[in-house]
């Protein structure tokens, strides 16, 4: 007896199709891989995911050369933001330490705080770190353009020009 012959396929695989054999391939050697990086099997597990994630919405997983190359590429740009953030809340919360009892946020409030905190960093990723920065000890700090410039080693006027471009960033993305 025989098998039935399975029929020829007459077009090539989806998007879909090629995350899902990429992620069954190479999801438990990144996986594994971020572990040893991270130290924690949580993080590993959500920075394994979101690099998945940013492969199905490139939309080029049916490209894709070198595929552990390319899911290390992107999870290193994870992993950095990760530890940006958590670098971000750690200068909050230390912040919030030097406050009196009496003015601190409420746990609720300090949560929000953290969380716009994240969306700004987001929104600001892309700029170089200079501009970031500038626009952070403006925003964050308060300073102004000439303690800014003395602060980044720059002119007054390249303060203004990365304001600018951090401004527009900022409003490009809530739109």
């Amino acid at each position: 007896m025989s098998l039935p012959a399975v029929p020829a396929r007459s077009s090539p695989p989806s998007a879909t199709e090629c995350v899902g054999t990429l992620y069954q391939s190479h999801h438990p050697w990144l996986n594994s891989w971020l572990r040893r990086k991270l130290g924690d099997q949580h993080d590993a597990a959500d920075v394994a995911h979101d690099t998945f994630v940013r492969v199905m919405q490139s939309r080029l997983a049916d490209r894709i050369q070198e595929p552990r190359s390319y899911l290390t590429t992107i999870a290193r740009g994870l992993v950095v933001d990760l530890w940006r953030r958590r670098a971000l809340e750690q200068a909050y919360l230390q912040v919030l330490q030097t406050l009196p009892v009496e003015h601190q946020p409420s746990l609720e409030a300090q949560a929000l705080i953290q969380e716009q905190l994240t969306q700004l960093d987001r929104m600001l990723n892309g700029l170089g770190a200079k501009v970031k920065q500038a626009f952070l000890l403006s925003v964050i700090e308060g300073a102004t353009y000439p303690a800014i410039a003395q602060r980044l080693g720059i002119s007054e006027r390249t303060v203004s020009h990365y304001m600018t471009r951090a401004m527009e960033r900022c409003c490009l993305l809530m739109d």
